[in-house]
This record gives C-alpha cells, structure tokens and sequence, in this order.
C-alpha cells in the first residue's frame, strides 16, 4: 500500500480522481470496458466531485458498482447511499451501466440473502479494475466493521453495524438521533474488495487519523479492517495533513 499526504482536502480529492481515471483510461486502452467499485460518505465528496469532472473517459464503456447501503432505509431519507451516489455520480456521468445495493422494502432475511446473492452473480462476472473506498473512525471498510471477517468469499454480506460505525453516520448529520441510524446493512465483503486490481482510498480529516495510523503503521489484523490494504500492491491510500496526523512516517 502507498500512502499519499495532500496539502488540503481539496488536493486529496483531486489527485485520488486523477489516480483512478488514469487507470480507467489505460484500461479502456487495452479492453472493452471496465469495472469500478464507488463508495459514499462525507469523505468521498471531493474524490468524487473531481472524479465526475475527469476528461477522456469514456464512461460509457464503465460499469458501476455500489459498496454498501443500509437495511429497511428508504431512497428518500437523506442518508440513502442509493439516493447519495445517483445525485453525486450516477447522474453526472453516461455509465454503461451501475448496480445498486437495494435494501429497502426487504421483508426478510430471505429477501436480504437473495439481494446479496443478485448482486453477487452480477460482480462475479466483472473484474474489478478500480475501487474507490474510504476507511471509517472505527477502522472498517466499507460496512464491515471489527472484528471483520476477512475469510469469507462471499461478495456481499449482511453486517451488523457496532455502535461506533452509527455514531460516525449521526456526527457525519445524516440522521436526528442514534436511534434513527440503521443497525444492519448490505456490504461487499473484505476479500470482495481486495480482488480489485486497484485501490484508491480517501480518507480527510482528524476525526479518521487513529484508523489511519492503526491502518497503516499497526498490524494487519481484523480488529482493523482497513489494515488489511496493506497486503495490496496496487492500493493507494490519500490523506489531507489532519488525517495523516498521527503518522509517525509519512510520504
């Protein structure tokens, strides 16, 4: 894993965009198409805003896929990542194609294996050449909080979100009150994730500096999830200087 400090959040958006379209552009180089994960959140506005505003990619030969979404939320709520990549990315680029992770209206968790099992049949078939992702204050990536299983070969799972996964949604002001955030979710699974060619993971601000540092300088270890990026060649991890604060090496 490579890690990459940036003069500002602004910066840190910029050039985690630029790293993954020249991969989508030398990709689209050589095949007909290609693959990409895209994650949500409060850390990803800037990578994505950048991202939208990228030239010569021909997005029409780009498939998406959604990292993870909540349980029994609906389209609507401000906190749907349906709702939040459809304004932020979906609609703003010509994609050939993007696949929703659909939890709402789930009656049970029959419904919500056959969801995980859909969008599994889907990313089989799809290598995936870029992931965007971010790492969140408790160390989890995408919803897979700690401990997370890093064995399973699953490509989406239902999770457990822990209580320090739902305060971050409520401080990040998607939802009133802690009782208001979900407590289960649809998530692609840690080795999902890591079958990507290429990882670009943003990740601004001091309030995610202590998952970095354990991130990067700790053991790789499932209490950390994100410390799992390190066993990956082609992951790049980019921080603005309040996030990589608490680094005792940086680049």
């Amino acid at each position: 894993m490579k890690v990459v400090v940036c003069s500002s959040r602004e910066e840190l958006g910029c050039r985690a965009a630029e790293a993954g379209a020249a991969v989508l552009r030398e990709v689209l180089s050589q095949q007909e198409r290609a693959s990409i994960i895209v994650a949500t959140g409060a850390s990803q506005f800037e990578t994505l805003a950048a991202l939208v505003n990228q030239p010569d990619i021909d997005w029409n030969r780009v498939t998406g896929f959604h990292l993870d979404e909540y349980i029994g939320l609906p389209e609507s709520h401000p906190a749907s990542f349906r709702k939040y990549l459809k304004e932020r990315f979906v609609e703003q680029v010509p994609l050939a194609s993007f696949n929703y992770v659909n939890g709402e209206g789930l009656a049970g968790s029959g419904d919500v294996l056959a969801e995980c099992a859909r969008l599994g049949e889907l990313i089989r078939v799809q290598p995936i050449d870029v992931a965007f992702v971010g790492i969140g204050e408790n160390g989890h990536l995408a919803f897979n909080d700690p401990p997370a299983d890093f064995q399973t070969e699953e490509p989406f799972l239902v999770v457990e979100l822990d209580e320090d996964c739902r305060r971050q949604q409520l401080g990040e002001g998607w939802f009133g009150s802690l009782d208001e955030v979900p407590r289960r979710a649809i998530s692609m699974s840690i080795r999902q994730i890591m079958n990507s060619k290429h990882i670009v993971c943003s990740v601004p601000d001091e309030r995610k500096a202590e998952a970095v540092r354990n991130a990067v300088e700790g053991p790789v270890r499932n209490q950390v999830p994100a410390s799992i990026l390190q066993t990956h060649a082609m992951a790049t991890l980019f921080l603005d200087p309040p996030s990589a604060s608490f680094l005792q090496k940086t680049t």
